[in-house]
């Protein structure tokens, strides 16, 4: 039952982050909104590669992601990476969702919550400031947002 609450919360994230990946410029990538800041190519490209590390949770096995260089390359990426995660969610147990990582002291629930779906989620905040601030439509994430209502 756990594995099943987790792949449909990993469902409803991939779909959110997609939707607010398809709003980015390919034209922008390389823009950043302060000099200490990462461009908008790499913030989306970190985002498009975070279902991939569900799988690698899961499986022990992480596999470096080329950076797209353009929104229709980072949209494929981001799909192929969430096959992968939820292949992998899919193909799991309560069990092996409960289990202690020991190199973290973490389960594999704790990890995916924490540092795969939550982390996620607050780099997918940094880019709808990226995209409010390049005056680019915000798609809402848990209901309409300003630019829908």
């Amino acid at each position: 039952m756990r594995i099943e609450a987790l792949t449909s919360e990993f469902d409803q994230e991939m779909t959110n982050t997609r939707k607010l990946l398809e709003c980015v410029p390919t034209d922008k990538f390389g823009w950043k909104p302060h000099e200490k800041s990462t461009t908008l190519g790499k913030l989306a490209n970190h985002l498009a590669a975070f279902p991939s590390l569900a799988a690698a949770v899961m499986t022990g096995m992480a596999k470096k992601m080329p950076e797209a260089a353009s929104k229709s390359d980072l949209l494929e990426a981001f799909d192929t990476n969430i096959a992968t995660g939820r292949a992998a969610l899919a193909g799991s147990s309560d069990d092996h969702l409960a289990a202690t990582l020991p190199a973290v002291g973490m389960t594999r629930e704790a990890l995916l919550r924490g540092r795969v779906l939550s982390h996620m989620i607050h780099h997918r905040g940094q880019l709808t400031v990226y995209l409010r601030l390049l005056d680019v439509a915000v798609p809402g994430m848990y209901g309409p947002s300003a630019d829908e209502k």
